[in-house]
């Protein structure tokens, strides 16, 4: 029983500190984030003329992006099919890039951690290969297109010769897929190393040891151990990159040659510019806004499939069981007495 003295003790709370401290977070965010994602929605709904004179036109701008116009409609008729074709490039992008970028990133992450490698200089090579992903993408589509530009005054066709016909790499559909697919991976193992590199050095040493003791090679003890214990970084890897990849920009955007984009390897975001920078004098807000949706929707789809997919059934299980456990205990107790 606590005493008189214990009982003048009044308790001291701390956690309204901690709102204060990341109240400078939300303020940002609300200003320069979560505002300008609501307008966004409003706009979406609305004509595509003057911010300041706009009317409301329902799903008429999803309607123009997403279905097929009819025949004599020859502005949707391109909005619509350069919206698909944006997206087919997004998917065949971000698909050729992740899986490449996945799989060195996990193979260099399991070389770093395994104790069993005596590498000199492990620091030094995990610095060198994250700096690309420091590198603004200005300055990395620049290097490109000095690298591999179409003129044959890039470094590709002057290595050829003068007498050689340049090479139209940036031009050209899937090699310049394939050249954007290869700058993404460049840019990005590093960073997708690190994560998963946390991830291994979060295991507990001792199931390693145990792995050694009973004589599993390195693959065993990969596939048995390092693998299934990574699901929940891999699933965070997955996500970011999808919502990085479905959101890409500036590479696809600047590596062109002229003032035309390349629409093999323009993406949605490029599309959502695209349709404001194209009528600068009357800005399409209403499909831009629109195609903005769509890709939030789209995106907010997938990151629930892949946790729905990755989800755990054994928690899900004993959680199940712990629910039906409360109602039976408080049926038990509504209809009175103990149970023997």
């Amino acid at each position: 029983m606590a005493t008189a003295a214990q009982r003048r003790i009044k308790s001291v709370s701390y956690a309204k500190y901690g709102y204060f401290f990341i109240l400078p977070f939300f303020i940002v965010y609300f200003i320069f984030s979560l505002w300008p994602l609501l307008q966004t929605f409003v706009l979406a709904f609305h004509s595509n003329g003057a911010r300041t004179n706009l009317t409301f036109v329902g799903l008429d701008n999803f309607r123009t992006i997403l279905a097929t116009p009819a025949e004599n409609d020859f502005k949707a008729m391109g909005i619509h099919e350069t919206f698909w074709k944006y997206m087919k490039n997004t998917v065949i992008i971000w698909v050729g890039n992740f899986i490449p970028q996945i799989a060195l990133s996990l193979l260099l992450a399991v070389w770093f951690t395994d104790l069993r490698v005596k590498m000199p200089g492990k620091g030094f090579f995990k610095v060198v290969m994250y700096m690309p992903n420091i590198i603004t993408a200005a300055s990395v589509a620049g290097l490109f297109l000095s690298l591999f530009g179409n003129s044959s005054y890039s470094v590709i066709n002057t290595l050829r010769g003068p007498d050689v016909e340049p090479l139209k790499i940036i031009t050209d559909m899937w090699q310049s897929r394939v050249l954007v697919m290869f700058i993404q991976v460049w840019m990005w193992f590093g960073n997708t190393m690190i994560m998963l590199m946390s991830g291994i050095q979060g295991i507990n040493e001792s199931l390693f040891e145990a792995a050694e003791i009973d004589g599993a090679n390195t693959h065993q003890t990969f596939w048995r151990i390092t693998f299934p214990l990574l699901k929940t970084i891999m699933v965070y890897t997955l996500l970011t990159s999808m919502i990085g990849g479905l959101q890409m920009f500036d590479i696809p955007y600047m590596l062109h040659t002229g003032n035309v984009i390349n629409e093999h390897i323009a993406t949605v975001a490029v599309f959502v510019y695209e349709m404001f920078h194209k009528n600068f004098a009357k800005p399409s807000f209403g499909y831009s806004a629109a195609a903005s949706v769509i890709l939030f929707v789209i995106t907010s789809i997938l990151g629930a499939l892949v946790f729905w997919v990755q989800r755990d059934k054994d928690a899900m299980e004993k959680a199940k069981k712990r629910r039906q456990a409360i109602k039976e205990a408080k049926r038990k107790a509504k209809g009175g007495g103990f149970s023997i």
